[in-house]
């Protein structure tokens, strides 16, 4: 059937039905992925100080998430749901997969399971090209390999994170190696080109958009569609930015804020590259650009997730709804879109667009979701999106249904918050809407019902501490409590573009060991967390600020020192 000639208001529902007959109609797609990024670090989303241009004008000539998630809070496990089309729990995704050089040898020959087709594998077998550019996290072995998992074409690395400039990565990975060291730190490895070790020679981000760009003119050569997965690193640590773009960005006081905007400037500026070279090779009108964070972004880097509550790891929004939006010319309406949109969503969404075959066996958390925002109507009037990060003993849950999103965090009982009226998740409303808060609660528990046990840790504490505890507790965490303690309004660094709060630094040890820069006695370490907790709202733990130092002070030497910092804030 010939559609050239049907308005678009017709259109968008025909393809979103699944009927695409002919190749030449089907859209290439590309999903644009950065790494803790936080809700207001870019334009589109409220940033008042980061330039984001390339981003922002995507995003106002199509359609903007207000309220997009992510499948899980924090790296691995939500690039796992949104490859998989499920929750990470359903399959023991729910923990990253550990660095390679901690040792933790059975785990490193994970990765999702192979039963678990990923939507890459899908398009490709409906006949697109498809390529992964940047970062994987997804399993390192060869049953786990992106050109083992539907990727005609990977260039990146594998693990969860790597440093910026090569001039001082490849350095140091060189002297390891020659020193003999068998474990080297996976931020330091060469990149690779499918399965290839490949030198490279500038500032990460700005690589990475290279071969962005160097895939899309290489797949326009063939006489099909392609899918473009580029998962940029930036803006999570290790936090470094190039001095031209520290400098674009000279009007942000802050220093750490500074660095985070240097780093999406490199991501805005790759951006604006793929987005010309898709118009150079005639292929913008009809492709699909979707762009999202993996999580919220990290405040104590200096990202900010205003207005909403809470960081990367939590199940307060700004732990796992991030920014987002879709752009299509002509099919994806301008507009800023309310309801509920998850990166699980876009399994079924992209399957549908390729007419693609989905395994009869493939089971789905996400629904198909384009007519949906055509219509400007809500996709999940009725289902709930979920959210859960296990800790030491005890998870935290959260359970959105519409207007309504119920919270159990840090063990505490759980809260009831109306989220389109109170983004910052302040006002307890649990105490005088108990039906509503046990419907969700419910929901959340029949949810906890299809979990499996992870089948990884991404340390040796996590793994532990999970058998230790007898986790996951679920009988506790689903029983109804309420009457929460009260918590302070949420900040942002950039409610105002000031400084951290001083705290002052000392010289030496109580032994007289003279401390460098970045390093933290235990005293000094709890100033600093309590000038950060007060800042954010928190409730002070000192119980659990202490048990982290002595995570952090890996050697045991009363020091957190600013390597060691480094390491911890790096998982």
């Amino acid at each position: 059937m010939n559609t050239a000639w049907l308005p678009i208001w017709i259109l968008i529902p025909f393809i979103a039905s699944n009927v695409v007959a002919e190749s030449s109609s089907r859209p290439n797609i590309v999903v644009i992925m950065c790494d803790d990024l936080g809700y207001s670090d870019v334009g589109f989303s409220g940033a008042p100080d980061i330039r984001t241009p390339n981003l922002d004008s995507l995003a106002k000539a199509g359609t903007i998430c207000t309220s997009g998630y992510v499948a899980h809070p924090f790296c691995g496990p939500s690039r796992m749901g949104m490859m998989s089309g499920r929750y990470p729990h359903a399959f023991g995704g729910q923990y990253n997969l550990p660095p390679t050089h901690i040792g933790m040898d059975d785990y490193n020959k994970l990765g999702i399971p192979r039963e678990e087709t990923m939507i890459s594998t899908v398009l490709q077998n409906a006949g697109y090209t498809t390529g992964a550019i940047g970062k994987w996290h997804l399993g390192e072995e060869a049953d786990y390999h992106p050109n083992n998992r539907g990727f005609d074409d990977f260039y990146g690395f594998l693990g969860g994170g790597h440093n910026y400039f090569p001039e001082q990565y490849s350095a140091a990975y060189d002297r390891q190696k020659r020193a003999g060291k068998v474990r080297i730190n996976d931020y330091l490895l060469p990149l690779q080109h499918n399965g290839k070790r490949t030198a490279e020679d500038e500032y990460l981000t700005d690589a990475l958009s290279k071969q962005a760009v160097r895939f899309i003119n290489e797949a326009s050569a063939k006489d099909k569609p392609f899918f473009m997965y580029l998962a940029y690193n930036a803006p999570h640590s290790p936090m470094e930015a190039k001095e031209e773009d520290l400098a674009a960005n000279s009007h942000i006081k802050n220093q750490k804020r500074r660095v985070v905007a240097g780093m999406v400037t490199a991501v805005d500026r790759g951006v604006g590259l793929v987005t010309q070279t898709l118009k150079q090779q005639g292929k913008f009108d009809n492709t699909l650009v979707i762009f999202l964070s993996d999580n919220g972004g990290k405040s104590v880097f200096g990202s900010s997730n205003a207005p909403f509550r809470g960081v990367k790891g939590d199940t307060w929004e700004g732990g796992f709804r991030v920014p987002m939006f879709f752009h299509w010319p002509d099919k994806i309406p301008a507009q800023k879109f309310d309801y509920p949109v998850s990166a699980l969503d876009f399994y079924p969404t992209f399957a549908a667009l390729a007419d693609a075959e989905i395994p009869n066996s493939k089971k789905l958390d996400g629904k198909n979701i384009l007519a949906d925002m055509s219509n400007g109507t809500n996709p999940r009037p009725n289902d709930v999106i979920f959210a859960m990060r296990h800790r030491a003993g005890y998870s935290d849950v959260s359970a959105r249904r519409g207007d309504w999103k119920a919270v159990r965090y840090s063990n505490q009982p759980w809260r009831l918050f109306n989220i389109t009226e109170d983004l910052g998740e302040l006002n307890d409303l649990a105490s005088s809407n108990p039906e509503r808060l046990q419907e969700l609660v419910a929901a959340a528990e029949k949810w906890s019902q299809t979990h499996a046990e992870p089948l990884f840790f991404d340390s040796p504490v996590a793994r532990d501490k999970w058998h230790e505890s007898d986790m996951p507790h679920f009988d506790k965490a689903f029983e109804i409590e309420v009457g929460a303690p009260p918590l302070r309004p949420v900040t942002h660094v950039t409610d105002s573009d000031v400084a951290e709060p001083v705290v002052n630094i000392p010289q030496k040890t109580e032994a007289g060991v003279k401390l460098k820069r970045g390093d933290s006695t235990l005293e000094h370490f709890i100033a600093l967390e309590k000038a950060k907790w007060k800042k954010n709202g928190w409730n002070w733990n000192q119980e659990k600020v202490e048990a982290t130092f002595q995570q952090i002070d890996a050697d045991q030497d009363g020091i957190a020192s600013g390597k060691e910092k480094k390491a911890y804030w790096a998982k």
